[in-house]
């Protein structure tokens, strides 16, 4: 227990160190004194200070040795460092989840996606539709909402991971001219699921791999940003298509293990919606099985 106790507390002291290396003196009112700083951002004593606890309380609490830090500490180490609502809500699940740190990591969550959802996504076309898991699994889509992530289609459908396309298919870069900005957002998602779910599965997975493989993740990782500039729009260089402007909403879906569901849309009569249409028009339909009862074909999409 007390070496689960410390691995908590770590993903504590983690967040706090990244969000102290990144805070300049002169945003929180220090002027820093002559000399060269080795330190980069605030100093451990300044944001003690500035949070009204000793330097050697907050020092436990960066190490991960202190797991039991008082609502009243977390607030005031949100005020010093500036946090918006969303990093210090994060703050708080991370002290309470190292003050109350479950042994047993949860299971990796159901990947099945239920019948009138898949239902759902087909009666959406021509608009592009998929739905993902917590980790950015693609589970189940239309034709356009596969297309629209151009080579996606040559992966296993198993493989099919919105944070392994944008970082491991040679495509990505070229499908999106603001891949820089997108990329920090999808890391900054998973850096918060994964604060507050650090032994999950499926996360665990999909992390190791792409700090090995991408030397690009593995740099945004150690920043841990929690929160992403979501942009409700999104242009895409596609191949097929052309280039095409189309403004998303991400839904979750009531009942799921933390599924989401994602679907585009383009102005009718506009160029972009013309060629939607045409990328739903091209895509090729999913593979049909006969159903064993009743003969009737059924579409699989996932």
């Amino acid at each position: 227990m007390a070496s689960e106790q410390h691995t908590s507390g770590d993903e504590l002291g983690r967040f706090l160190r990244a969000r102290r290396t990144q805070t300049s003196p002169e945003s929180v009112g220090f002027t820093p004194g002559a000399g060269i700083r080795r330190t980069p951002g605030l100093r451990r004593e300044e944001l003690a200070a500035l949070a009204g606890v000793s330097i050697d309380y907050y020092i436990r609490l960066e190490r991960g040795k202190e797991t039991r830090p008082s609502p009243g500490v977390v607030d005031s180490l949100a005020r010093a460092l500036r946090l918006d609502d969303e990093e210090h809500h994060h703050l708080r699940e991370l002290a309470a989840r190292a003050a109350n740190y479950a042994p047993e990591p949860p299971p990796p969550p159901s990947r099945t996606v239920r019948p009138h959802l898949k239902l759902l996504l087909e009666t959406m076309r021509p608009h592009p539709a998929y739905i993902v898991s917590r980790s950015m699994d693609l589970l189940a889509w239309n034709p356009g909402g596969l297309a629209l992530y151009a080579g996606m289609a040559d992966w296993p459908a198993r493989q099919r991971n919105l944070a392994r396309y944008l970082f491991l298919h040679p495509t990505a870069r070229e499908l999106f001219p603001d891949w820089e900005p997108l990329v920090r957002a999808c890391v900054a998602r998973l850096r918060a699921q994964a604060g507050t779910s650090p032994d999950a599965p499926d996360l665990v997975g999909l992390v190791g791999e792409l700090v090995l493989k991408s030397p690009d993740f593995a740099k945004l990782w150690e920043r841990y940003e929690v929160i992403g500039r979501k942009k409700t729009q999104k242009t895409f260089h596609h191949p097929e298509v052309g280039v095409l402007t189309l403004r998303g909403q991400n839904m979750h879906l009531e009942g799921t293990p933390g599924q989401r569901l994602c679907v585009y849309t383009a102005e009718p009569g506009s160029p972009d919606h013309d060629a939607m249409l045409l990328l739903d028009m091209t895509a090729p339909e999913p593979a049909r099985h006969a159903d064993a009862k009743s003969g009737r074909p059924r579409p699989a999409q996932s």
